[in-house]
């Protein structure tokens, strides 16, 4: 999926169809994919025929990413695919139920030219913590979670997608939602240990991870995981291990303060392998475009 000649960010799209605008940028910035959201999904034709419009821009490589995870974080949804349950469901069940809700929605993805599923999430479920990750993660167990996320992302493999874990280095213990406000985690190195468990068991160098947009104080007094090199460096790529594809969670978030530009190029200094930007305006992302240097490896 890393293809040469194009620029380290992934964008969002305004609508279902593509405007002759973001045409226009595709081509002259080749971005390396695009991540489709509620407002670019009616329906499989209509969708089917978006994915192939962006490889036909971008090449048959191009991935294109979604947030599928099931329950309440799901951009295909009824009455045209069907419903997945969230992965709290699966907790203390088998395995194999879990591997294959997972392959049944990674085929329904891939069908309709969706071959990244930004899944599964390996955040534990604390109490106190915010909602907003909730029912999207399996269990407040380290190792519960880590079981269950290699069941997922074997099933997803088998389904054809690549998974991206979420939220590297761990998002459950904060106490606001990072779409709104940076969270500060404010617990000890060794506390923190717990929430690196599930990443570093499933910590192979052909997967991909996301970024958390948490400020832990623990680790950088200053910078939040997404623009640490500190963090990215000693902890995602040192303590737990990972050395697969990094991407940075969206940058349009509200816990990032910063023109998207300055944002994409803090998040690639850190060590960020690519940025996501996600709100599908273009004057946004063709600014983080403008800010990615063109790689031969991206």
């Amino acid at each position: 999926m890393r293809a040469g000649g194009r620029k380290p960010a992934i964008i969002g799209l305004a609508g279902p169809t593509l405007a002759p605008e973001e045409v226009a940028l595709l081509r002259a910035e080749r971005p390396l994919g695009v991540i489709l959201f509620r407002r670019n999904v009616v329906d499989p034709a209509q969708l089917r025929a978006l994915t192939t419009s962006i490889r036909e821009i971008l090449g048959a490589a191009t991935p294109i990413l979604v947030d599928q995870e099931g329950g309440r974080v799901a951009r295909l949804r009824a009455p045209h695919w069907p419903e997945f349950p969230p992965p709290s469901v699966f907790e203390h069940g088998a395995a194999e139920p879990a591997r294959a809700n997972a392959e049944a929605l990674a085929r329904m993805c891939l069908a309709e030219g969706l071959d990244v599923v930004c899944a599964p999430c390996l955040d534990l479920r604390l109490p106190g913590a915010h909602d907003v990750i909730g029912d999207r993660a399996f269990s407040a167990e380290p190792e519960e979670v880590a079981r269950l996320g290699a069941a997922w992302v074997a099933g997803l493999r088998a389904g054809g997608v690549m998974p991206v874990l979420k939220h590297i280095p761990g998002h459950g213990r904060a106490t606001l939602d990072s779409h709104l406000a940076l969270p500060v985690v404010t617990a000890d190195r060794a506390t923190l240990a717990a929430d690196f468990t599930p990443f570093r068991a499933l910590a192979a160098p052909d997967l991909w991870a996301m970024t958390a947009h948490i400020l832990y104080p623990a680790l950088d007094p200053e910078r939040c995981a997404t623009l640490s090199p500190r963090v990215i460096a000693e902890v995602i790529r040192g303590e737990i291990g990972f050395t697969g594809f990094l991407i940075s969670d969206d940058l349009a978030m509200k816990a990032l303060d910063g023109s998207p530009g300055a944002l994409a190029a803090q998040a690639l200094a850190a060590g960020c392998d690519a940025v996501l930007h996600c709100s599908g305006v273009l004057a946004e992302s063709a600014a983080v475009l403008d800010a990615c240097p063109v790689t031969a490896d991206a």
